[in-house]
């Protein structure tokens, strides 16, 4: 059973996903790949992961980096998994570039070099949003590049981190 949470947030509407004991999703409404981990039977209700999370929000949409991480579960590829993770080193307020994520992998994996393009795809499905601050990878001239929920959340984001 998947569970879900509709909130708002300053920049748009959120929907949030449980398995019921951690966070399996968070979305901007109408991002691309919206739902992507969404099972068939969804139910809609109030979860102690969910009032944790949006206490997360509440932090970091005050403009504060939040100095907690609500529990998450991730049910992706190895490739991705290990995007993820590179994702969650990167400091509030800060930014990385598709290419230096790539080279970072290549390094852990032991080969030459790694696909930055394989490395945005992966960035782009990213099923837990903000949290996996998948807003803080950048071009490799700094440029905004390809955000699913939107450039426009990925720039108010960035702001609200370098205030």
């Amino acid at each position: 059973m998947v569970y879900t949470y509709h909130c708002t947030s300053p920049i748009g509407g959120i929907t949030l996903a449980s398995d019921g004991e951690a966070l399996t999703g968070l979305w901007f409404d109408g991002q691309k790949y919206f739902g992507d981990t969404l099972g068939n039977e969804v139910t809609e209700c109030s979860l102690p992961i969910f009032t944790e999370t949006l206490k997360w929000l509440d932090i970091y949409f005050s403009g504060k980096e939040p100095d907690f991480t609500p529990p998450i579960s991730l049910c992706t590829t190895p490739f991705r998994k290990a995007v993820y993770d590179i994702l969650l080193t990167i400091p509030y307020g800060q930014t990385m570039t598709y290419g230096e994520i790539a080279s970072i992998l290549a390094e852990q994996q032991g080969v030459e070099r790694m696909s930055a393009q394989a490395v945005g795809s992966a960035v782009g499905h990213n099923p837990i949003s903000i949290i996996i601050p998948c807003h803080r990878v950048v071009g490799a001239d700094g440029s905004l590049t390809g955000y699913a929920g939107g450039i426009d959340k990925k720039a108010a984001m960035l702001k609200l981190e370098n205030n």
